[in-house]
């Protein structure tokens, strides 16, 4: 009954090992080296998901000055920068990476979205391009189709855009980003049901309600969809129709929404006033 105490104090450290029967220096370096890897892999998997961005660059910058041969460790300086929101710096570190035969297809894939995010449409073509078709993952033709977006190509883009969607349990956002190029390229109605889709997965992502708004003020729908919003939200939606459809040439419908939107806002909405100001204020000007 004694021997998982004892098992016990013989895991514990070097200073109850003496009185460990077989246990020598070298076993136990060996088993403390196993046990620093596994708390740095922890440390390293909670830099990248929940640390603060900035300590996490530097975390990992000091990691990889003390170990540059360990490829993980620049993994983990990349994906910090870009979480950093210092895309330019990220890609150079992925341009290092991808030069290492330990790189791989998930690598080249992240260095095209940090190209992407440093505004190289080109050279994150290039990278996606050195990609086998066989490698099928939700990041990949998520990154194809915003670069066949870029180049207008949007057979291509819807293509790439509804693999996207099938390779995860999670397409909000990348129905979104469909629905944005629908939207761009004047299918308002293909737009809004690419929109109301992606609040299926996620109600609570406003810029995709203001997307929707959008969307169907280009289509003259000037009511309020049935969609989940908080008060607050309804009067910013209010504002962005009305602005929707001022500039359409529906100014009486626009004044309307503002003063909607500034009686719904529970809070003084003066960008909302400050609009219906200036209507009101160019209406008296011209009948004068």
């Amino acid at each position: 009954m004694r021997h998982p105490v004892l098992l016990a104090l013989c895991l514990s450290g070097t200073a109850l090992t003496v009185g460990c029967v077989g246990n020598n220096d070298a076993d136990v370096r060996r088993a403390m080296d196993s046990v620093n890897v596994i708390d740095e892999s922890n440390l390293n998997d909670i830099m990248l998901t929940v640390g603060d961005p900035d300590e996490a660059v530097n975390y990992f910058q000091n990691a990889v000055q003390q170990k540059p041969d360990r490829i993980d460790l620049k993994r983990g300086l990349a994906k910090s920068l870009v979480r950093a929101d210092k895309p330019n710096e990220a890609a150079a570190v992925w341009a290092t990476i991808v030069a290492s035969p330990q790189a791989t297809n998930a690598d080249r894939v992240d260095y095209a979205d940090a190209l992407i995010r440093s505004n190289d449409w080109t050279k994150a073509e290039a990278q996606l391009a050195q990609i086998p078709p066989t490698y099928e993952t939700f990041e990949r033709y998520r990154l194809e189709a915003m670069v066949a977006d870029s180049k207008k190509q949007w057979k291509k883009a819807d293509s790439f855009y509804d693999t996207a969607q099938g390779l995860t349990t999670q397409p909000a956002g990348v129905l979104n980003n469909w629905g944005f190029s629908k939207l761009s390229r004047g299918d308002y109605p293909g737009a809004e049901k690419l929109f109301l889709e992606s609040l299926t997965y996620d109600p609570t992502k406003f810029t995709t309600k203001n997307n929707l708004i959008l969307a169907r003020g280009a289509q003259h729908k000037y009511d309020m969809p049935v969609i989940d919003m908080t008060q607050q939200e309804r009067a910013q939606l209010m504002y962005t129709l009305a602005l929707t459809a001022i500039k359409q040439g529906d100014v009486t419908v626009g004044k309307g929404l503002l003063q909607d939107a500034i009686d719904t806002s529970p809070q003084y909405f003066e960008a909302a006033q400050r609009s219906l100001d200036a209507l009101t204020d160019n209406a008296n000007t011209s009948t004068n």
